[in-house]
This record gives structure tokens, C-alpha cells and sequence, in this order.
């Protein structure tokens, strides 16, 4: 029998009163769970200052990042950590005052704003500062200074203005780092990539055990500490296993290079998660526990801003950026929020329960906030970066009527609706962003999911992992029988590496990037596969 987490007291007792529907709904719930996770309190402001003069080690171990780039501002985030296995980093439960500097160039000769910020220690010592006031458009640099030390310096943009007709847009699509399963080669090449904004589409951490020699990175240079081989399940285990992910140097690299746009899929929880079920089939209660755990470490070190702070096992992570009048991005959550899966999970035939017009992916109010962004869009493309396969996927096997349960096919009455607000908004050119599975495919989205002739209303770009799955290979064995069962898919690659996609005025050109090994260091860099689908006549082609 595995150990029980130790989850704070306050949580438990909380949870212990309450059932599975007023858990999520009692206020005094939510007051009991931010407590019990340390959200700061009044009293923080009371915690006593460390002499930062006193930092004796780099305190900038786990790099730094900005995000969710807006036309007048940057969200700039970095967390002091000077030893970062240890719990509390290496420092004391004191706040630590941080500074930071804004500058048009990286040298820093034209600072245009600075400032400081509190590292609270409630927060794990991380800060998020909210730089308002910029022009809109520009390449800004960046960086922190605590006592002595000096962060490296990272490089950020604003989004152009609301109304300006902006030509282009190049971004990245990223996800799935299993650390375990291999180097970050693909972040080292994305750092050096010229685009305008990476999103990342989920699985930025694995709640799997990671070995003394990194598991399949097999290390020989350095012992990992055994408190990462074990499953996170409490917020110290989260903390620690972002501080793991956090210092690998290429990681590091591609979030100083470039703006990045987060959202979570499961790993950074539990796999394969459900609203409030977990895959072992625990109390609701108990799992309320681990995923309030997961989501504060979440935000903790992820560089998001305040309106996506949870407050226990909630946190409202769906959001909605712009890109001019180029592109409208919609992100989702599509486990915070979902019925469970039908059919017991997994591959299975469809069945009036995953038919239902109960289930819903998103949940209905996501669903609901989605259709209506489509309503009042402008923008010529809008584009939905999200975690699992929006489009059909047969199974390669003839005659197997078995589809994903954990994807939108296993969902199809809400892929419906959302297919339905589509055409009733006029949208012409939907893309939407996917990761989760481990490949990468260009796919048609059919207005009929069981018809391929049908109307072809939107693409469907899946970016393959970082590093999960290790190396995998460019033709998977069922390669051929899954493009033959599935027209729409007009590309199918089982390497490791991210996807870009330049949206421009007339088109939109995606391009497959892998590498050939991910379980030994410094692999190169190709274009696997491009394709472009045209403004107003939707479909991938290759290029």
C-alpha cells in the first residue's frame, strides 16, 4: 500500500466536512483550502524581510520567463531559489525584496521602467510582476537583481494594438516534457527560433517518479536527489518537481528567449484526470486535496497574472489574448472542468453514455465563453490553443470502431456544440492548437465528423512532445494505416521537437520540427513537414 500524502491538516478537516458537490461551491471551503495551501494571508505582510546582502548563492537557479504578452503590457516572472531541491529553495520563510528593470535594448543602457517586488514566502518566493504602461509592438528586455546577484537577461514583446491590422505572427506550439523521458534538445533550438510567442498546449510537468540518473537522460555527471523518485502528490512534491524541470539549461534558454502562453493538461496533476476524478478512483475530496496542491505550484512558477491565481482547487485558467486584427487565441482548459470519461477511459467503441449530450470537455460555461469570443471576434484568424485531438481519429485497425474517450471524440455532443457556435459566429479560418499525444498531425476539421467530404471548416495543427514518449520514430508502425483510416490527416510523425505556425494576411504556413533522439544530448534540428491553408478556403496542403 503506497504511503498516504501528508496534505496540510486544515485541508483535510475541511474536506472531510463537506460533500463532493458542496466542495467545490461553500465559501468557507475555499477560505479553509487557501489557507491550507499558504495563499498569503493578512499576517504577510507582518513576515519579517531577509537582508537579501545575506544570499549567499545565486538565487536565480530557476531562470526566469514572461507571458501573455497584452498591447500595453508584459507579465515578467522569475523565483528565488539559491538551492532549488531543497523545500523553500534554500532560503528562509521570510519575503525578499526583488528588483527588477525594464530596457529597451540587452545592454540595458535605455531602461525604460524599474521597480521592486516582493518574493513572499507563501508564494514559494516567486514573483509576478505586471509591467503596465508599454508601447504596443515592441521587444523589450528584462531582468531581476537580488542583494548581489543578477538574473540572466530575458528578451519579451508586447502584443501589437487592439485595432491595428498587424500582418503577421510567427508562434510555436509546444508540449508533453516528460523530464524523465529524455534532454529538452527541441527547447534549445526553439531558443534560437525566430518567433513571437511559444504556447505551451499542457504536460509541462510529470507527476512520475524521476530516478537518480534522470531515467532515460541516464546521467553520469550528477546524482539526482531521491526526494524526485517518487509521485508529487503534495504541494512541497510539486514545488520540488518544478524546481527539478526548472533548471535544466535548455528550458531555461527558450523561456528567456521568447513570450510564453501557458495552460495545463493533465500530468501537471494526475493522468488522465477528470473535474474532481481522479484515475484511481479516490474520494473526490481526497483528490480536491492533491489537484489544490498542483494548481497553486502551477501558478507559482509559471508566468501568469493575477486572475489565474487559484484559490484552493479552483483556478480560472481559460482566457482570451489578441494579436491586432491578425489573430484572436482562445485558450482552454479542458480538464478542470470535464464530465468524466465514458467507458471506463481509454480506446473504446462509442456508447450512449460518451453520445450524451451530458458530456461536456470544456464544461458548459467554458463552452458557452467560447462561442460567444467567437461572436465579438475581428480577427481574421482565430485560433484555439488547447490540450487533446479536436478532429476524429480512427483507429488505424480496419474495422475498429474503438476512438479516444479522453479526447474530444470521446466528447463529440460538445464538439458539436462548439462545431454549431462556429458556424452560427461565421468564423472562417479556425485553427486550433493541440498536444497530449506524443506525434505530431496536420488535420482537416470536418463540419461532419463521419463524412470526409464533407465541409472542411477549420485546421487542426497537433505539435508532438518535447521529450515524452523518448525518441519514437518518423513513421510509427501504424504510420500508413492510420493516414489510409483517416483522410483529413494529411500528416502523422512520431519524433520528438514543436511546431511553428506563421499566420499571415492571405495564409497560414505550419511546420513540423523534429529531432531524431531525445535520450542522448544535442540532436539537430529538421523540418519534418510544411503546410499552408488559405484565408477563406480552409484545408491543409503541403508545401
Amino acid at each position: 500500500m503506497s504511503p498516504v500524502p501528508q496534505h496540510a491538516p486544515e485541508l483535510r478537516a475541511a474536506a472531510q466536512h463537506l460533500g463532493r458537490r458542496r466542495f467545490l461551491t461553500v465559501t468557507g471551503a475555499a477560505a479553509a483550502l487557501a489557507f491550507a495551501t499558504n495563499l498569503p494571508t493578512a499576517g504577510t505582510a507582518a513576515a519579517a524581510e531577509l537582508d537579501s546582502a545575506k544570499i549567499t548563492g545565486d538565487p536565480f537557479t530557476l531562470g526566469l520567463a514572461s507571458g501573455d504578452p497584452l498591447p500595453d503590457s508584459v507579465l515578467l516572472w522569475t523565483r528565488l531559489a539559491p538551492s532549488p531541491y531543497e523545500l523553500g529553495g534554500g532560503l528562509p520563510a521570510e519575503r525578499v525584496e526583488v528588483r527588477w528593470e525594464l530596457a529597451l535594448d540587452e545592454r540595458f543602457r535605455r531602461v525604460i521602467r524599474r521597480g521592486t517586488a516582493t518574493a513572499h514566502p507563501e508564494f514559494n518566493h516567486s514573483v509576478h510582476v505586471e509591467v503596465d504602461h508599454l508601447a504596443p509592438g515592441r521587444v523589450y528586455y528584462y531582468r531581476f537583481r537580488a542583494g548581489r546577484w543578477v538574473s540572466e537577461t530575458g528578451r519579451t514583446r508586447t502584443a501589437p494594438a487592439a485595432a491595428s491590422h498587424a500582418s503577421a505572427l510567427t508562434l510555436a506550439a509546444v508540449s508533453c516534457q516528460a523530464y524523465h523521458d529524455g534532454y529538452y534538445t527541441a527547447y534549445k533550438h526553439l531558443a534560437e527560433d525566430d518567433v513571437d510567442v511559444v504556447f505551451h498546449l499542457g504536460d509541462y510537468l510529470y507527476e512520475y517518479a524521476v530516478t537518480s540518473v534522470g531515467g532515460a537522460r541516464n546521467y553520469t555527471d550528477r546524482v539526482l536527489p531521491a526526494v524526485f523518485n517518487k509521485e508529487t502528490t503534495t504541494l512541497d512534491d510539486y514545488r520540488l518537481r518544478y524546481a527539478l524541470y526548472k533548471t535544466d539549461p535548455d528550458l531555461r534558454a527558450a523561456h528567456a528567449a521568447h513570450p510564453f502562453v501557458v495552460t495545463w493538461d493533465d500530468h501537471e496533476t494526475e493522468n488522465n484526470y477528470a473535474g474532481d476524478v481522479d484515475e484511481n478512483g479516490d474520494p473526490p475530496a481526497e483528490f480536491l486535496l492533491r489537484r489544490a496542491s498542483a494548481y497553486r505550484a502551477y501558478w507559482e512558477n509559471q508566468p501568469l497574472r493575477r486572475p489565474q491565481l487559484p484559490t484552493g482547487p479552483d483556478a480560472r485558467l481559460y482566457r482570451r489574448l489578441q494579436w491586432g486584427r491578425l489573430a484572436q487565441f482562445d485558450i482552454l482548459d479542458t480538464r478542470q472542468y470535464r464530465t468524466d470519461q465514458a467507458n471506463g477511459d481509454g480506446w473504446k467503441s462509442p456508447t450512449p453514455e460518451s453520445e450524451a449530450a451530458s458530456q461536456t470537455l470544456p464544461g458548459f460555461t467554458q463552452e458557452r465563453w467560447l462561442i460567444d469570443g467567437w461572436r465579438h471576434s475581428r480577427a481574421l484568424w482565430n485560433v484555439v490553443p488547447q490540450q487533446v485531438t479536436f478532429a476524429r481519429r480512427n483507429n488505424p485497425a480496419a474495422g475498429n470502431t474503438t476512438l479516444s474517450m479522453d479526447s474530444w471524440d470521446g466528447y463529440p455532443a460538445s464538439r458539436e456544440r462548439l462545431l454549431k457556435g462556429a458556424d452560427a459566429a461565421r468564423v472562417q479560418n479556425l485553427m486550433v492548437l493541440t498536444g497530449d499525444v506524443h506525434v505530431s498531425y496536420a488535420m482537416d476539421i470536418k463540419r461532419d465528423v463521419d463524412d470526409a467530404d464533407s465541409r472542411t471548416v477549420g485546421t487542426e495543427i497537433v505539435t508532438t512532445s518535447i521529450t515524452s514518449g523518448k525518441d519514437g520514430s518518423a513513421r510509427p508502425s501504424n504510420w500508413a494505416n492510420y493516414l489510409a483510416r483517416n483522410p483529413h490527416m494529411k500528416h502523422y510523425n512520431g519524433q520528438r521537437g514543436y511546431a511553428t505556425v506563421a499566420l499571415g494576411e492571405q495564409s497560414a504556413r505550419a511546420d513540423f520540427k523534429t529531432v531524431p533522439a531525445v535520450t542522448v544530448p544535442g540532436a539537430a534540428l529538421t523540418t519534418a513537414a510544411s503546410f499552408v491553408t488559405e484565408v477563406g478556403k480552409q484545408g491543409l496542403h503541403p508545401v
